[in-house]
């Protein structure tokens, strides 16, 4: 057997279990319509693409798609608060979908939207199909909620995964991606495609990595195309970039001096490791506070401000005038209650999390964010793209607040964005590449791809 035959046989390649799409809503620009034909016609697939690109009306659109031709409801799964802007969406594009977060439907074929949280309170036999909404929570090969998402929809036909984030230089959330689909587990992902190395840094840890194996790169791309498609924009896939083109991002970094040194310190420094950034982060809560309210009251329009301590929620909603904050602690309904205010204008000022609200949530309305950024590249990415995304009409103005001894974060935050844009790059080079190595016997039908394909 030659290597390329072992690994498509390891790679699990398979046909189609789909549908044929027929006609799709009117409402899907072309790109979006081609993506939802592929994960029709595929029956089991992900899409990843960048926020703004109408993630929502593709998972409608299949999932509506799903119901018709079984008569049978399916259960779409999104981030806690995002779920009464779906129902919104839905309204908007002529869709029915309900609404359960107690595990009880009524008798209706439609779309069921619920929250992850919520997932173990459903029978799965229920359905017909399922769709993971931002994904990319379920990146983690160990979590619960992956385990749960993976047990709920391991028997339905028809599943579809959509995230903005399915990180281009992290192959474990394909893995996962593709476990919850079906397809190769995680586990036999990493042994098929990769090499292990361990190596030790220099306080003597060990350090694991993963490469490829050889001749293993071009089978692996041709792999995830058997199963998902990639874009950052419409271009990506061979379409028009016209309707997709965003104003300016503007990006300030603010570095505040602090009253207050780290022990035995005589004057501030960049901290050296996590240990020191977070003691200095606590230190200068007062400063950073200060300077975030002053930008907030020379913002017009509405603004957000993400925050990462508790006592820096509470401090902000004292001084910043007008302001909401949203927390942990708080039911769920006070937290859609707050969201939906805010989308709507009501809220002018809004304090939150990003692990409470950087997900899902679409606020083009919004131009200023004012953010205490923290090594999370995901993070401060999902936060920034709430406001920046497409069918943004103002330049997004984004102030980073950091004390003196956080400046190895926004220098950290520069790096990860850098090679987060080289990743993508490349992802969808491979992608390109790959798909002409994705033989038409995995697909039941012939695809529709662009002419350039």
């Amino acid at each position: 057997m030659k290597y390329d035959e072992f690994i498509r046989d390891k790679a699990q390649f398979r046909g189609g279990r789909g549908i044929a799409a027929g006609d799709l809503p009117k409402f899907l620009f072309d790109f979006q319509e081609y993506l939802v034909r592929y994960a029709l016609e595929r029956g089991r697939s992900a899409i990843f693409a960048d926020c703004g690109m109408g993630k929502t009306a593709m998972e409608l659109a299949w999932g509506d798609a799903i119901v018709r031709h079984t008569n049978r409801p399916i259960l779409l799964a999104t981030p806690i608060a995002v779920g009464a802007q779906m129902i919104l969406e839905a309204e908007k594009f002529g869709i029915q979908a309900k609404r359960s977060r107690d595990g009880k439907i009524d008798d209706t074929a439609c779309i069921w939207i619920t929250n992850y949280e919520q997932l173990h309170k459903f029978d799965p036999s229920m359905f017909a199909g399922f769709i993971g909404d931002e994904s990319s929570c379920i990146k983690d090969a160990k979590s619960e909620r992956k385990q749960t998402v993976v047990e709920f929809s391991r028997s339905m036909e028809y599943r579809l995964l959509c995230t903005a984030t399915a990180a281009p230089n992290d192959f474990f959330e394909l893995g996962t991606s593709s476990e919850t689909l079906g397809y190769l587990g995680f586990r036999d992902m990493i042994t098929t495609f990769f090499k292990q190395e361990t190596s030790k840094d220099h306080k003597g840890w060990g350090r694991t990595k993963y490469r490829f194996r050889g001749h293993a790169q071009e089978p692996f791309w041709a792999w995830v195309c058997s199963w998902a498609r990639s874009l950052r924009r419409p271009s990506d896939l061979g379409f028009d970039d016209t309707r997709f083109i965003l104003p300016p991002l503007v990006e300030t970094e603010h570095i505040v001096a602090t009253a207050k040194t780290r022990a035995g310190m005589l004057f501030e420094t960049a901290g050296r490791d996590l240990q020191e950034e977070r003691e200095e982060r606590r230190n200068s809560i007062e400063e950073r506070c200060e300077m975030a309210a002053k930008v907030a009251h020379d913002c017009d329009g509405s603004t957000v401000l993400w925050c990462e301590l508790n006592e820096e929620g509470q401090r902000l909603s004292k001084i910043i005038e007008g302001s909401k904050e949203i927390k942990g602690s708080m039911p769920d309904e006070l937290k859609e209650e707050y969201l939906t205010a805010f989308s709507s204008g009501q809220i002018k000022r809004l304090i939150i999390k990003p692990k409470i609200g950087a997900w899902g949530l679409n606020w083009q309305h919004c131009s200023n964010v004012v953010s205490f950024p923290s090594h999370s590249y995901e993070q401060y990415y999902q936060a920034i793209r709430r406001c920046y995304r497409f069918g943004q009409t103002k330049p997004v103005n984004v102030s980073l607040i950091v004390g003196e001894g956080e400046a190895g974060i926004l220098k950290n935050i520069r790096r990860k964005a850098d090679q987060t844009d080289h990743m993508f790059r490349s992802i969808v080079a491979h992608m390109k590449d790959a798909m002409h190595l994705v033989s038409s016997d995995f697909f039941p039908e012939e695809e529709k791809v662009p002419s350039w394909l």
